[in-house]
Formats: structure tokens, C-alpha cells, sequence
């Protein structure tokens, strides 16, 4: 593909009412489309931030069912777009646990691709603790599809601190990361591991984030942000909601990786 293809990153501050956050995905991608996005992303835990973590086993979906599942694919049908549906919590083997799942649609609203987060967040510092593996069961594939511009590498928030994911999905033209990082260790840590997946991968990194102070209680970094295959900062949104957008350049892609063609240097 010769022309730019052009992608947008959702950034929500999601709630407890998923009625809500639909109201507010479909807002955004709305705005993105009106915008020229012909891909769109949303954040992890788009369609809701409940009050505890064992909320989410309330929402789970099964396979090809479900309101969120349904809402999704008629997103992307409505504006023609492919949609990257950052996650939603899916039935598990284990009762007491769900799958983060991240799910593509293409614009005709079929779905193409299902990727269950590999890696379990899990981080303990004064009073924030986290542990994912308490509700969420370990996704064991690694995920790719195609889109128009080239292969879409699948990956979701902690996933981003090992690069030998990235590595096993062969080369992407763009890496999706939709995130709900916290405010301490984004804060620390999002920006660089962005930009050393984009650098070490010589692709794209399209990132959409939770963003702000969520009626639970918790503060998620935000900063969406899309990532060039030289690392550089295309478009950022630090809090709040809105967009990120920016364009899939293949000659850029070309250049960079014909300038410096690490991927052809790589030994192991």
C-alpha cells in the first residue's frame, strides 16, 4: 500500500455504567470517522470500570454473544472503520475469572481477530495494589491480522513491558496498545516503552489509554499517544477524553527501515 492510512487512538475516562461508556465510545469513534480515521482503537476496560474488580465477572460475554460484542460490530459497520475494541471481559475456563479480550472488526462489522492478554498486571507500592491474575485468566496466543497498510500486532497495557511478544509476532507495519496504566507507573514508564517498541520494532505504536480520575476511585495516566518507527511522538493526549490521530505512512516505514535495517541485523 503506497497511501497513508489513517488510524485514531480513544482515550475514556471510563464509569461503572457501561450504557454510559457506550454513549462515549460511540461519540469519539464517531468524531474519529468524521476525521478520516479508517482505523480506530479503544482503550482497555472501555466498557467498564467497576467500583471493585470482580465487577468485571458480572459483564462477561461469551464467545460471539453479548451486548458489547454486538455494540462493537455495529460501531465499526456504522462508519466503515476497522475497530480495535481494547477489551472486554469474556467467559472463562475458570469460573471465578474472565479473559481481557481485545477483539477486531473490519467495516463490514465481521469480526477478524480475538487476542486474550498474555500478561497479568500485577504491582504493590503503599496502598495501591493491583493483581490481575486474582479475576483475569492468562491468555496463552499470541495475535496478529491484516489491515489495508500491513500486519497489526495485538497487545494489551502490561503486555508492553515484554518485548519478546513483540518479537514472536513477526514484522508489523503498527502495534496497538490500548492501556489503563495507573498514574504512578505510567508516570514513569509509558512513554519510554512506547517508544522503545516502536524503535525496536521499526513500525508504528498506536496507544489508547484510560485517562483521568474514574468514579472508583482510581487515577489512570492516560497520554494516547501514536509512535513513529523512529520513536518519535506523532499526536498526544495527556487526560481526558478525546482523540489521537495521525496517519500509517508507508514510505516513512520504508525509510526508516532501509536507513537502518536493524530487523535484518537481528543474530538470535
Amino acid at each position: 500500500m503506497a497511501q497513508a492510512f489513517k488510524v485514531a487512538a480513544i482515550q475514556m475516562v471510563s464509569t461503572p455504567e457501561v450504557e454510559q461508556n457506550f454513549e462515549s465510545a460511540a461519540r469519539l469513534a464517531g468524531q474519529a470517522a468524521q476525521q478520516g480515521a479508517q482505523l480506530v482503537l479503544l482503550p482497555e476496560y472501555w466498557p467498564v470500570m467497576g467500583m471493585h474488580e470482580r465487577d468485571k465477572l458480572g459483564h462477561a460475554e461469551t464467545d460471539q454473544a453479548g451486548r458489547i460484542q454486538e455494540f462493537m460490530a455495529a460501531l465499526a459497520r456504522r462508519h466503515g472503520i476497522w475497530l480495535v475494541g481494547g477489551t472486554l471481559p469474556m467467559a472463562a475456563a475458570t469460573d471465578d475469572k474472565v479473559l481481557n479480550t481485545s477483539l477486531v472488526y473490519d467495516p463490514q462489522g465481521q469480526r477478524v481477530a480475538r487476542y486474550d492478554k498474555i500478561h497479568l498486571f500485577n504491582f504493590s507500592r503503599g496502598e495501591e495494589n493491583y493483581d490481575e491474575a486474582r479475576t483475569i485468566e492468562y491468555g496463552t496466543e499470541v495475535k496478529t491480522f491484516d489491515a489495508p497498510f500491513g500486519r497489526v500486532g495485538l497487545s494489551v497495557c502490561y503486555d508492553l513491558r515484554f518485548p519478546e511478544l513483540y518479537r514472536a509476532m513477526g514484522e508489523c507495519a503498527l502495534i496497538v496498545m490500548p492501556a489503563a496504566f495507573t498514574y504512578t507507573t505510567g508516570n514513569a514508564h509509558w512513554e519510554t516503552l512506547l517508544r522503545a517498541r516502536a524503535i525496536e520494532n521499526q513500525c508504528y505504536v498506536l496507544a489508547s489509554a484510560q485517562g483521568g480520575r474514574h468514579v472508583n476511585g482510581r487515577r489512570t495516566w492516560g497520554h494516547s499517544m501514536l509512535v513513529d518507527p523512529w520513536g518519535e511522538i506523532i499526536s498526544v493526549l495527556p487526560e481526558g477524553e478525546g482523540l489521537v490521530i495521525g496517519d500509517i505512512d508507508p514510505h516513512r516505514l520504508q525509510y526508516v527501515r532501509e536507513s537502518l535495517p536493524a530487523l535484518r541485523h537481528r543474530k538470535l
